[in-house]
């Protein structure tokens, strides 16, 4: 049976703005030897699977200094202080993004973002019958562009290549089981009618 490795200590080694990083002195239970491993630090992270009436995926592109390519993605972001829950964050982040609001708002999953090395978990969040309200509001660093995609032409651009944030494709997964769940659900019930 996996045992948790015990923290021996714990030190600090920088502060980068949008991460921290430490060093964790840890004891293997299976030999009794300590080990140094690195952290990365990060706040909680929020995506958007945000859909549309006529059954559209509000997504956006934006270039990715990372990979330093511009990425078709969905609505996203780290969850502010002042977020209360990701639901919160993600209709915040939804609209600043985009202008888009919706209503019927369901959590559908959640991963931890690289557990070998981040400490933080990604949420995803369902926003149905979404529609424009709203002038968009980018971070100043960020430029966006919306694009609505029909929800039935998502998984041809996994396939394809056009959609690759590992995080978004994670979310992407999340919503397909939830909508297997909803239909498995209205056939169970179709059936006692």
């Amino acid at each position: 049976m996996i045992q948790p490795w015990p923290t021996v200590r714990s030190t600090p080694k920088g502060d980068f703005r949008i991460f921290t990083i430490r060093s964790d002195i840890k004891q293997s239970p299976r030999t009794g030897e300590e080990h140094d491993f690195v952290v990365i630090e990060c706040g909680n992270w929020v995506n958007v699977i945000a859909i549309t009436p006529d059954d559209k995926l509000v997504m956006v592109e934006q270039f990715r200094h990372g990979s330093n390519t511009v990425e078709l993605e969905i609505p996203g972001g780290v969850m502010d202080r002042e977020d209360d829950s990701p639901e919160h964050a993600a209709l915040r982040e939804l609209r600043e993004e985009t202008g888009y609001q919706g209503d019927s708002i369901t959590m559908i999953g959640e991963v931890f973002s690289n557990p070998a090395i981040m400490n933080n978990t990604c949420f995803t969040v369902l926003v149905r019958n979404c529609s424009l309200n709203h002038k968009t509001d980018f971070d100043h660093t960020e430029d966006l562009i919306t694009r609505l995609v029909p929800i039935s032409e998502v998984p041809d651009l996994v396939a394809a290549g056009r959609i690759r944030h590992s995080l978004v494709v994670a979310a992407l997964f999340h919503f397909e089981l939830w909508r297997r769940k909803l239909e498995n659900r209205n056939r169970t019930n179709g059936q006692f009618e």
